[in-house]
């Protein structure tokens, strides 16, 4: 009678170990982190095209061979909206864009010639 008890409380152990690795992986890929995307494009293409699904415009980025290159594509989760997610693209320039992940639309830049594509803060 003596050993069931010990094969018992083995078991329980091993149970309360494996429930608590579980429950530490799954806690530490809920955080609420950015997802990196890091992408290193030897071979960047003249033109990327950007549609929304939602509507029919298309922003054009313009990414001749004498401009700037993408360095990283970031997934973030919209802290301002307090939802959502959007894409944050990184120029070798210093420059970023950012896409709302749904629609596609530009959300925010910091190229003075974007500032006019920008939706309206009002």
């Amino acid at each position: 009678m003596e050993n069931y008890v010990i094969i018992l409380i083995g078991i329980i152990i091993a149970l309360l170990i494996v429930g608590g690795a579980v429950v530490y992986t799954s806690m530490q890929n809920s955080q609420d982190e950015p997802v990196a995307i890091e992408s290193n494009i030897s071979n960047a293409t003249n033109t990327t095209n950007v549609t929304s699904d939602n509507s029919n415009t298309t922003a054009t980025l313009e990414n001749n061979e004498s401009g700037p290159s993408v360095v990283s594509e970031v997934v973030k989760f919209n802290g301002q909206e307090g939802e959502g997610y959007y894409r944050e693209v990184t120029y070798s320039d210093g420059n970023f864009r950012q896409y709302d992940v749904d629609t596609g639309k530009l959300i925010g830049s910091s190229y003075d010639s974007d500032q006019d594509k920008l939706p309206s803060m009002e």
